[in-house]
């Protein structure tokens, strides 16, 4: 299942955007973020398809929700200007974002591509 993410959890799992300028990655696995908001309804389709890879990658990817709605510092300080937005955050290097409704296949490439294959490098 995906973890819920509020401005403390976000600080310590992912990016302490209030101590770092620069980008400084904190989990110990890659994550995919979803900004999301219930009132959006693509939010909502992509909902069940992250419940799914969450399942299918545990123990490789962590995947964490935002909602916009209750986060806006966050959302603000990744300039999330529609929503849904993912943001591929691998161990190393520049998170990706992808904007709108991904579809599942879609997804799980970025995953592998972005996030898995830098770890088995």
């Amino acid at each position: 299942m995906p973890e819920n993410l509020n401005k403390d959890t976000f600080l310590q799992k992912v990016f302490n955007y209030e101590q770092n300028k620069e980008w400084k990655f904190e989990g110990d696995l890659p994550c995919v973020i979803d900004f999301w908001a219930p009132w959006c309804g693509p939010c909502r389709a992509v909902a069940p398809v992250i419940e799914e890879l969450s399942k299918e990658y545990e123990g490789k990817v962590n995947f964490y929700k935002i909602n916009t709605d209750e986060e806006q510092e966050l959302a603000g300080a990744f300039g999330i200007r529609s929503i849904p937005s993912l943001l591929f955050v691998p161990m190393e290097g520049q998170p990706k974002m992808a904007v709108g409704a991904l579809p599942k296949d879609a997804m799980k490439k970025a995953v592998e591509e972005e996030l898995l294959a830098s770890v088995t490098k």
